[in-house]
């Protein structure tokens, strides 16, 4: 990404439990990117309830199509960057430790979505070998139309982050 760096771990070779059949880890711990704000428009909230994240939707929707980056965005865009947001907002909510912040910086390419909450110790971790009709495929979603994620902690808080292309490679 060119506003957006993002380092990789190298692949491991043995077998971990939070590895799922595949033997992809889908929320490996990697540092928070950071994007450079010289060329980045940040928006932040605080959300408590699910019918604040439903709001934050809203506006950040809102928000993004009046920001000046990134630049010539379609729906299925900005839609990738809405569900992301949503399903990492709400996962904070009901499974993370209050105050649950959420930012989203927009840059040239894509954003960055950065959920924070005060469970440092509890990594996220996506459901593997549950039925579907159970819930709990957010993180796999997300994994799956995200240029990037992972979680890191920092300053005593976990982060949970995905970079999302504002075009499809």
């Amino acid at each position: 990404m060119t506003s957006i760096e993002v380092r990789t771990r190298a692949p491991r070779t043995e077998t971990r439990s939070d590895q799922n059949e595949d033997g992809h880890m889908p929320w490996a711990t990697r540092a928070l990117p950071q994007p450079d704000p010289a060329t980045c428009v940040t928006w932040t909230w605080q959300p408590r309830t699910p019918a604040d994240v439903t709001a934050l939707r809203h506006e950040l929707q809102d928000a993004v199509r009046r920001a000046r980056v990134p630049t010539g965005l379609d729906d299925e865009a900005v839609a990738r960057l809405l569900l992301a947001v949503e399903e990492l907002a709400s996962n904070g909510i009901r499974h993370g430790h209050p105050p649950v912040g959420v930012r989203v910086v927009a840059a040239p390419d894509g954003w960055l979505v950065d959920v924070t909450d005060a469970a440092a110790a509890e990594p996220p971790t996506p459901a593997i070998g549950r039925d579907p009709a159970h819930g709990g495929l957010g993180l796999h979603l997300i994994a799956g139309l995200s240029a990037a994620h992972g979680w890191a902690v920092a300053f005593g808080r976990k982060h949970v982050w995905a970079c999302i292309r504002a075009v499809t490679a």
